[in-house]
């Protein structure tokens, strides 16, 4: 009953979250005899800067928007980062004309500058937290008045993050509004926050104490006695606590009073498990009672620890830290999000069953922390310093302006809980071959660290700061930031960039030997995981779902053991756009637990399966289709099946045949099952507490003989990746195997080896070059070079062939920064000139690849050829200069 209870709570918290995101989502929002606050998202006009000058070419756009959905999805390198601008007519009535107005963005990229009616009337520079721009002085009420924003995302060396594994995507990419106040009113200019700051210096089951730190402004030219009124109320809407406090305003001034609501007895207390929230009213009215302006904020009881040996404490019990990192951004929206989706990965990240979300590397739409706060997810905040930084005041002083607005905007959540403001920042140190300005360097870094953990400290005291570094432990120890942040957040990637996993507990048990004073958190760990690829065999860099799988399992798994872990964050909730990035899926990191478009993957069900309550059983890698080779009686197929489960052991029938029930593994368990053609059913099932929990998935099979020429099984058609191990689906819908050396009665090549980057440690075979004109790149990217012959021994009638062919060898290799064991270089283009024939008959001539289509691009060549009796299909390979390449294969019959 009570995890009943404890559902229908959770639901009712998510449908009372989406109405009060639905009200401030509409045009109009206000407070009684206080303040208007109007969003302004609806008709816009927009266009880039090469058409501003020419003074033609605006489209009509409404907001969140953003200039590169598209052009970071082509083969093009690079994306637009220079100037947009956007405008908008607005007429604002004269009854309001003794108020004042201004202009509040939650977010534009990366620097903006704000025109009223041809004036300017304020900038920001920083692209992930909020601004708010007075202009009631540029406006003509009763009359139509011409908004004119500039947005900028160029590269700028004084404005953080320099270069990152993410997209700098540039627009007004989030809500705007348009606040009206009385002249008197609670500070709009105090970075954006909404100047009414909350703490709760005392909390226990018994009781708690909370403090209230109100900035009050006055833009009038008058002196006025005025009263400040803070209630807590709750959920019920009682209000069990109340204080009021008499200030005197002068003309043209702005005070701050604070406030102190003691001893409230028996606060219900905020958690995960129950994220109750109390409201803090704060009013402010004249003698007669009138309210002038009036806030509310949330309130949430709570009082956490963390401790180096025993890790994470909330509200006095060991608790600890699981999540997932987000990027802002989703398929077909680049980061230009509403705020129904974003919310929605608070709900699909709570609904997998974390308690933590890194918020990571940037502040995020606003909605975000309001939706943690209600569903129950503790969090961190940071600002994008992001691999590296400028050595300038300039880039300093905006580091910690961008810090102090992150916490000022953000202060009155419950659910954050670490501040942070750096994230591998020695991931390639500048001057290299200059040791002396490499020394300068990182001790330049050492004291922005220090100056922004001061900040931190100073702008709120109740809550902990962090750092986040990538795996070189000695060279961030040398560095002295190690000391400096009072968490140490670790991303790890054993096994995956480098190394083996088995890596990564020695690096945990290592870190708290030689620091046992120091709480830490893993704050990213994960592997890419590319939903169309899969395998029997996986291994590093594979990008098979399979690999990343194990690799999650294996790294939760090492960390649940060890309590001085204080926490756990996967990366990435989902794939996310890199524009830099090339690998299987150009343009996308794929460590996402769901795809970009939020489709879940297997690893979030094993999460779901560790981390729920409730009974769960999934099986994983379910689709609609299924491929394989028949064993040799021709009528089946064995492949193995996962299944993800939190209960005891879990039972499998396939086609209605019940199979050996098998015992749940840290999460998982499998089987080897026979598939047969055409439809399959498959249930697995388990029992607790005498009830049956189960799933269900139904897939059509289709099988391959392993001989062509078998009559049980028809041959159609055989879909062939060469110098590949792994599985993968097209845009289309076909199944591509991997290549295998022919055998006598069968199938497969002939001579050659599988193509193998030079100087590089982690691929396991082939590129990860985009290849262009194609969004299948692993048909293309590996290859056998050297190959003689490709032998198919089929029935007799009409086939037809299709060469796949690229270019792997040449030009220059670019390496992202997150690659740290390869150096970027040019390699030599290979003129490599083959013929290819089939049965005899000259197919290719003269085949020069890189001369006719150039590096890495897809190129397809076809086709036909009639077999009579049993001489079958045989195609040469043969070199006229270096050495031919075959990328994938495929065969068709026609008739």
């Amino acid at each position: 009953m009570k995890k009943i209870i404890s559902t229908i709570l959770f639901f009712k918290q998510i449908i009372l979250f989406h109405f009060f995101c639905l009200v401030l989502g509409s045009n109009l929002y206000s407070q009684p005899g206080s303040r208007v606050i109007i969003n302004i998202n609806q008709g816009w006009k927009f266009i880039k800067d090469d058409g501003w000058k020419k003074g033609e070419g605006w489209t009509s756009i409404q907001l969140p928007h953003t200039w590169n959905v598209d052009d970071v999805l082509d083969d093009e390198p690079g994306y637009y980062r220079g100037i947009g601008w956007y405008k908008k007519i607005v007429t604002i009535g004269t009854d309001v004309k003794d108020k004042d107005i201004s202009i509040y963005f939650e977010g534009a990229n990366q620097e903006t500058e704000i025109f009223v009616n041809g004036k300017k009337a304020g900038s920001h520079a920083g692209g992930y937290t909020a601004f708010s721009i007075p202009i009631s002085q540029f406006l003509k009420f009763g009359e139509p008045n011409e908004l004119l924003v500039k947005v900028d995302n160029r590269f700028n060396e004084n404005i953080a993050p320099l270069t990152a594994d993410f997209t700098f995507y540039g627009g007004i990419y989030r809500d705007v509004y348009l606040t009206e106040t009385n002249k008197i009113h609670f500070s709009t200019s105090d970075h954006a926050s909404n100047g009414v700051y909350i703490t709760t210096p005392f909390v226990s089951p018994n009781k708690a104490d909370v403090s209230i730190r109100c900035i009050v402004s006055n833009d009038g030219n008058s002196t006025s006695k005025l009263f400040v009124t803070t209630s807590i109320i709750d959920e019920r809407g009682k209000t069990i606590g109340t204080i009021k406090s008499a200030l005197l305003m002068n003309e043209l001034a702005e005070k701050e009073i604070v406030q102190k609501i003691n001893s409230i007895k028996y606060p219900k207390l905020w958690s995960p498990e129950n994220p109750y929230l109390y409201k803090a009213v704060t009013k402010l009215t004249d003698s007669s009672g009138s309210i002038i302006d009036e806030i509310a904020n949330p309130i949430g009881f709570r009082w956490f620890k963390f401790d180096a040996d025993s890790g994470f404490f909330l509200n006095g019990r060991p608790y600890k830290l699981i999540g997932a990192s987000r990027h802002q951004d989703y398929k077909g929206l680049g980061n230009a999000v509403p705020d129904s989706l974003a919310i929605r990965d608070i709900v699909l990240l709570k609904n997998m069953g974390a308690n933590f979300f890194r918020i990571a590397h940037y502040p995020q739409d606003p909605c975000i922390l309001k939706a943690c706060d209600s569903l129950g997810l503790l969090t961190s905040v940071e600002i994008p310093i992001v691999n590296e930084i400028t050595e300038s005041e300039s880039f300093y002083s905006n580091c910690v302006l961008m810090q102090t607005e992150m916490i000022r905007q953000n202060f009155n959540h419950p659910s954050v809980i670490i501040w942070c403001y750096m994230n591998e920042v020695l991931l390639k140190p500048h001057f290299a071959e200059d040791t002396a300005k490499q020394k300068k360097y990182i001790s330049n870094i050492t004291a922005l660290a220090q100056r922004l953990e001061n900040l931190t400290r100073k702008e709120d005291p109740f809550r902990y700061t962090m750092m986040a570094f990538h795996g070189n432990y000695a060279q961030y120890k040398n560095a002295a930031l190690l000391e400096i942040p009072m968490v140490v957040g670790w991303n790890l990637y054993s096994g995956w960039y480098g190394g083996s996993m088995d890596d990564f507990p020695k690096f945990l048990d290592k870190f708290h030997s030689d620091f046992p004073a120091k709480p830490f958190m893993v704050t990213e760990y994960g592997a890419d995981a590319d939903p169309r690829i899969r395998s029997a065999e996986p291994v590093r860099f594979d990008k098979s779902i399979e690999y990343t799988t194990n690799f999650h399992r294996y790294y939760f798994t090492e960390m649940m053991k060890r309590k001085f872990v204080s926490g756990s964050v996967v990366w990435n909730l989902a794939d996310f756009n890199s524009e830099t990035r090339t690998e299987t899926m150009p343009h996308m990191n794929n460590k996402g637990l769901m795809q970009w478009d939020r489709t879940p993957k297997d690893p979030y069900f094993f999460y779901k399966a560790v981390l729920s309550k409730a009974p769960f059983v999934k099986i994983l890698g379910a689709c609609d289709n299924k491929f394989g080779i028949a064993d040799s009686s021709a009528n089946h197929c064995y492949q193995s099946l996962q299944v993800a489960s939190n209960l005891d052991s879990v039972s499998v029938i396939l086609n209605g045949a019940v199979q050996a029930k098998q015992k749940i593994v840290d999460g998982l368990c499998m089987w080897k099952l026979p598939f047969k053609e055409g439809s399959n059913v498959i249930i697995a099932e388990g029992k607790k507490n005498y009830n049956i929990f189960s799933d269900t998935i139904r897939t059509q099979f289709h099988l391959q003989s392993p001989c062509l020429v078998n009559q049980q099984i028809p041959f159609k058609e055989i879909n062939i990746m060469l110098g590949s191990s792994r599985y993968f689906t097209d845009a289309n819908g076909l199944w591509w195997q991997p290549d295998q050396v022919y055998k006598k009665g069968g199938w497969g090549s002939i001579g050659g080896k599988k193509f193998q980057l030079q100087n590089n440690g982690r691929l396991p075979y082939g590129t990860d070059k985009n290849i262009s004109g194609t969004d299948d790149d692993p048909v293309y990217q590996t290859q056998i070079t050297g190959i003689r012959q490709y032998r198919f021994e089929v029935p007799p009638g009409r086939y037809e062939i299709r060469f796949y062919f690229a270019e792997l060898t040449g030009g220059q290799i670019n390496v992202p920064p997150y690659n740290l064991n390869e150096d970027e270089r040019n390699e030599q283009i290979k003129r490599r000139v083959f013929n290819v024939s089939v049965n005899g008959q000259v197919a290719l001539e003269h085949f020069n690849i890189a001369e006719e289509y150039g590096l890495a691009r897809a190129v397809v060549k076809s086709t036909t050829v009639t077999v009579s009796n049993d001489e079958g299909i045989v195609i040469d390979f043969t070199p006229i200069e270096d050495e031919p390449i075959l990328n994938a294969i495929q065969l068709k019959k026609l008739d």
